[in-house]
């Protein structure tokens, strides 16, 4: 956001702070709804770690500031009435002060986005017991010869017209489509890029 844009805020509506909605980058939920003054929107740009102005303190306040459950900045935006701010960003930690993603408990999210995740803190950890870690451990070719056994398995539950065996087996696909990718330092956000631009081509 530039100066230019910053100054165009609609600051003077609500007493020089801004309702800001923060959103989880990779699943989409909702976190939390916090306010900004004009110093804690530039602090925020300018660190990269999402700073409120609190209303009972008074003062500016990093999210996780004491926690250590910083908000790490993706990107930011203004409504179409410059009055309210939607900031996306990466948690570290729990969001809500009562050790929840969320501060609000029904708030939905993409749990493909949230698998994708875990699979990927599997590859980097690699747990002892996990079944994750022991696809990534027998590598690549043993991965995509899993997603080959399930790819057939899912169509067969297709042919068989069993719907419940076929949810089970496109989940099972879907797993270990997830694991594969990442063995080759990929995620299903770069599957969903792909098929975005498929999409934009086509209209």
């Amino acid at each position: 956001m530039s100066p230019d844009q910053i100054q165009a805020l609609a600051w003077d509506k609500q007493g020089g702070l801004l309702p800001a909605i923060v959103q989880d980058a990779g699943t989409g939920r909702v976190l939390m709804l916090g306010y900004m003054d004009r110093a804690a929107l530039e602090a925020t740009l300018a660190s990269g770690r999402v700073t409120f102005f609190s209303r009972s303190k008074q003062r500016l306040w990093m999210k996780g500031e004491s926690s250590g459950d910083v908000l790490e900045l993706v990107r930011l935006e203004a409504d179409c009435d410059a009055d309210t701010l939607l900031v996306q960003a990466t948690p570290r930690g729990p969001t809500c002060h009562l050790g929840r993603v969320s501060c609000f408990p029904e708030a939905p999210g993409s749990f493909l986005a949230e698998l994708d995740a875990l699979v990927q803190a599997r590859e980097a950890e690699r747990p002892a017991g996990s079944y994750t870690t022991k696809l990534f451990e027998g590598g690549v070719r043993r991965i995509a010869q899993k997603v080959g056994e399930e790819g057939v398995e899912t169509a067969l539950a297709g042919v068989a017209q069993d719907d419940e065996a076929l949810l089970g087996e496109a989940a099972d696909l879907v797993f270990h489509l997830t694991v594969l990718l990442r063995a080759r330092g990929l995620g299903l956000a770069d599957v969903e890029q792909v098929l975005r631009g498929r999409h934009a081509a086509k209209r």
